[in-house]
């Protein structure tokens, strides 16, 4: 694994409500060139408070990407990406909106809310641990990041 420019893990925060997809992503990171820290909420008042820093999460860091499920409990991605892109402390994160709905409607609002991209997730395992692996590289090696305050 390469160290990034700051010398640190690259902090993830993926917004998922299905454990098994983290699983999965957690593994695909594991053996990613970059070193990642992966966070995980299961709802998006989780994202919310993760973000604010409020509750359970009152030490958590600033995510250098987000990964955002649209369809969640609670309080919905599209929501959630709202949220961030209205608000100047979390605007500049990058959000990969990484769901399994193909609906042109979902792709042309999380484009207006302003997510940085949109990724389908893939049915097949060994092409989700491929998809979670490109994000990882493009987002967290090719591309460069704002700096946070961590």
């Amino acid at each position: 694994m390469t160290s990034n420019e700051w010398g640190r893990p690259l902090k993830i925060l993926m917004v998922e409500d299905n454990p098994a997809d983290v699983k999965l992503a957690e593994e695909a990171l594991k053996e990613g060139k970059v070193y990642t820290e992966l966070h995980w909420v299961q709802d998006g008042e989780e994202a919310i408070a993760f973000l604010e820093r409020k509750g359970d999460y009152a030490d958590a860091p600033v995510p250098d990407v987000i990964l955002l499920d649209l369809n969640l409990p609670r309080k919905d991605g599209r929501q959630v990406l709202a949220e961030v892109k209205t608000d100047e402390r979390f605007r500049a994160i990058p959000v990969v909106v990484l769901t399994t709905s193909r609906e042109e409607e979902d792709v042309l609002r999380s484009y207006n809310l302003h997510a940085n991209c949109y990724v389908t997730k893939p049915f097949d395992l060994d092409r989700f641990i491929q998809v979670i692996q490109s994000i990882n590289e493009f987002w967290l090696d090719i591309v460069k990041l704002p700096r946070h305050n961590h």
